[in-house]
């Protein structure tokens, strides 16, 4: 009786966002349909195993020349933005804007929301400080874009999840600095999901743990 090979080994929860990033990049760049991308998104978020996942994405998962697709590094460009103040209010960076060599992010009694994946740098580094009192925030940083994070929180707390993934040398960094009093900011890799993807997601995690 011959002997079944190993087992086919499980996807994790970035593994699937990952999955999931590439759909949705492919039918942006007009690869995929609305109709498959729908498709595809819901059985991303089911699959098991990284073997379901490599199929799914096996037409699409293009090999980029930069380690982050979307962000641009233009330092003979003009300064970026250098200053982001919220009061008691809210502040939204996303699509195509440019980051300065150093930026200052406030938050008093408010938020900010950055999304740097389709950011223009000033610089093949850039410093990127966030300070929060009383308010907080979401930033969320392309795959393969290297970013270092400091933090330190008062009577508040800020959350980073980078993933595992190893860093390009010599590509573009950003250096994020945490500074957060009675609030908080979270960094994450990949693109902010809508609301009917956290939906999905959470329903798909719930079935997979109940």
């Amino acid at each position: 009786m011959a002997e079944s090979g190993p087992p086919e080994l499980r996807a994790s929860d970035a593994e699937r966002e990952r999955a999931a990033e590439l759909i949705r990049r492919a039918t942006g760049e007009g690869r995929l349909t609305i109709e498959e991308l729908d498709e595809r998104l819901d059985a991303a978020y089911a699959a098991r195993t990284r073997a379901e996942l490599d199929r799914l994405v096996a037409d699409i998962d293009v090999p980029r020349a930069t380690a982050a697709p979307g962000l641009v590094v233009r330092p003979d460009g003009d300064a970026g933005t250098r200053w982001l103040i919220s009061v008691m209010g809210g502040l939204t960076r996303k699509g195509r804007w440019r980051l300065g060599r150093s930026c200052l992010s406030l938050s008093v009694m408010g938020g900010t929301d950055l999304d740097l994946n389709d950011a223009e740098l000033a610089a093949d580094t850039v410093e990127l400080t966030v300070v929060s009192l009383m308010g907080g925030g979401d930033i969320y940083v392309p795959e393969g874009l290297n970013v270092e994070v400091t933090d330190f929180a008062f009577m508040g707390g800020n959350d980073v999840h980078l993933g595992d993934a190893t860093p390009t040398p010599g590509g573009p960094t950003v250096r994020i600095r945490l500074i957060s009093i009675m609030g908080g900011t979270d960094v994450r890799r990949g693109r902010k999901l809508t609301r009917a993807e956290r939906r999905r997601q959470r329903e798909e995690r719930h079935r997979l743990h109940p």
